[in-house]
């Protein structure tokens, strides 16, 4: 099943039809073309758009073209994706200004920082850069003009399952969660009610303090969560409405600009993505978290770029995106702007949406597949979440082991939730808790606060928050570790220029806080000593 979205022109179609024809699966001419990197960072060039920084074929390299003449261009602070601008133009909404990407030209001018290798395969990488470049603390390059506030207490430092533990660290609401998580665990909900609608005098709306602001969101949605326990029916998923996609666009124009964390998030996946291409004539990628997909248009980029200088055919790409079925009008945004890139690098593409609902039902024959493409499958703990009990869970990867795909990205934007053996909710929570209020302190540090973080607050991390408490609840799906061993996966090292491509883009963002480490086989992003997001690469 597709998501019911607007046709693409019929020529296009044709020939994209066309395209998909199975292909000889004979070995490609071998490589000779180090591609740019997706993170070749360069610094603000237009006084016109300051928050807007080119990248390679933005204007005479082949494919980004003019932003006036209403082609998609790669910007900077999109991620370098999608032409969202046009688009909030188009529905008759001008964009708000978007705080400019954050550059300390006092303390690093635009030559100071070296540009990123190229992405390149494994093979390759081998017999070259045989040292990996260890980035100071980026703390040196904190905005002149921005104050870090002091960084708050770690509230399960010291509480292990004791409320206890979070004495001392400011008002009493912290005590009432944990006791009302405690009656959850107990089965006790209308007690669990009570707490929460006297923590209502208290937390009357997202103010305060990162911390404050987070527990105001977590009490919403154990309020939410605690409904759907007492026989509450769910409501009907419904579509996004235009102006809640146009406030989430802005947001998250916001949020890439400024903070690493969506940047890594989707820069270390299409590189592992990138590096399992291996000469692969056609490449189809399955994605369980597609977002708003602008994440592929720096991946079809090096594709055409190496195609173009090999003077080769490049190979076709495929994307066939697993969705919520209120999904359906961000799939029309996305299957149109990564298909007018396409057409712009004159690179042979297609994009495919399928319901979580058919999925659920039809597993991977829901997806259509060709004889002969090099298949990649993108993963998150939203999809485990999803099948939730560990049957299910060892099912699905026991389908995706049958598809032989030659790598599984997993990006973990759930890292406290991986613990050996079942927890309780409260442990659950209280570590979805200090995640989140950790994201909320970092968005308040690269932002410098005000309006802009309130937003990404509203309208990227409250739904997360929502669907994390609910998961929380359910306690079925085994840690994703265990189920991966299990299902007989083995990590593979991410390569060193993803190590040197997230460590230039914390040397890009100049916020003190953000570092990169490995963690075995992860890259992981932290926020001090707090791990936000890790991405690792997977064969069977």
């Amino acid at each position: 099943m597709r998501v019911p979205v607007a046709s693409q022109p019929q020529n296009n179609a044709a020939a994209v039809a066309q395209s998909l024809k199975p292909i000889s699966t004979a070995a490609p001419p071998p490589l000779c073309y180090e591609p740019t990197s997706v993170l070749d960072l360069r610094s603000p060039v237009s006084d016109k758009h300051p928050e807007v920084s080119s990248l390679p074929g933005g204007g005479g390299g082949g494919g980004g073209g003019d932003a006036e003449d209403g082609s998609a261009a790669l910007q900077w602070d999109m991620l370098q994706t999608l032409d969202w601008d046009s688009i909030m133009k188009d529905l008759g909404l001008h964009d708000d200004s978007v705080p400019p990407f954050k550059l300390n030209p006092h303390v690093c001018p635009s030559d100071a920082f070296p540009p990123p290798p190229p992405l390149q395969h494994h093979h390759q990488h081998q017999h070259q850069h045989q040292h990996h470049l260890h980035l100071e603390q980026p703390g040196h390059f904190l905005p002149h003009d921005f104050a870090l506030s002091d960084a708050y207490p770690n509230p399960l430092d010291s509480c292990a399952d004791s409320p206890a533990g979070w004495n001392g660290l400011g008002p009493d609401f912290f005590d009432e969660l944990i006791q009302a998580a405690d009656c959850f665990d107990s089965s006790e909900l209308q007690l669990a009610q009570m707490i929460l609608a006297r923590l209502n005098q208290r937390l009357r709306s997202p103010a305060g303090k990162p911390l404050q602001r987070a527990a105001f969101y977590f009490k919403e949605a154990f309020q939410s969560l605690l409904l759907l326990q007492s026989g509450s029916n769910r409501a009907p998923a419904r579509l996004s409405s235009w102006p809640d996609i146009v406030q989430t666009i802005r947001a998250y124009k916001a949020f890439s600009g400024n903070s690493p964390i969506s940047m890594f998030t989707h820069f270390t996946a299409i590189q592992a993505l990138y590096e399992s291409l291996d000469g692969s004539m056609l490449f189809h990628v399955v994605d369980f978290d597609i977002g708003f997909g602008g994440q592929y248009a720096s991946f079809m980029k090096e594709i055409a770029d190496r195609a173009d200088s090999c003077k080769l055919q490049p190979p076709i790409v495929r994307i066939t995106a697993v969705v919520p079925e209120e999904f359906a009008i961000e799939t029309k945004l996305i299957r149109d702007n990564l298909s007018q890139y396409a057409h712009e690098l004159k690179l042979r593409f297609d994009v495919e949406f399928v319901l979580f609902r058919a999925f659920e039902m039809l597993s991977f024959k829901s997806i259509r597949f060709v004889e002969g493409e090099s298949l990649a499958v993108h993963l998150s703990p939203a999809i485990l979440h999803r099948l939730g009990s560990a049957r299910n869970v060892a099912s699905f990867l026991g389908d995706v082991r049958r598809l032989n795909p030659s790598i599984v990205v997993f990006v973990d934007t759930e890292p406290w939730a991986d613990a050996a053996g079942p927890a309780s909710f409260k442990r659950s929570f209280l570590g979805c808790f200090e995640h989140y209020a950790t994201m909320f302190e970092s968005v308040e540090a690269a932002t410098g606060g005000g309006d802009w973080a309130r937003k990404i607050e509203a309208y990227l991390l409250r739904p997360r928050i929502a669907a994390a408490v609910e998961a929380a609840a359910r306690r079925a799906a085994p840690p994703w570790r265990e189920a991966f061993h299990g299902a007989g996966m083995r990590p593979v090292r991410l390569s060193q220029f993803a190590d040197y491509q997230a460590e230039c883009l914390l040397g890009k963002v100049q916020v003190r806080g953000f570092h990169v480490a490995k963690r075995q086989a992860e890259l992981v992003l932290f926020w001090h000593d707090r791990a936000l997001v890790a991405t690792s690469a997977w064969r069977f």
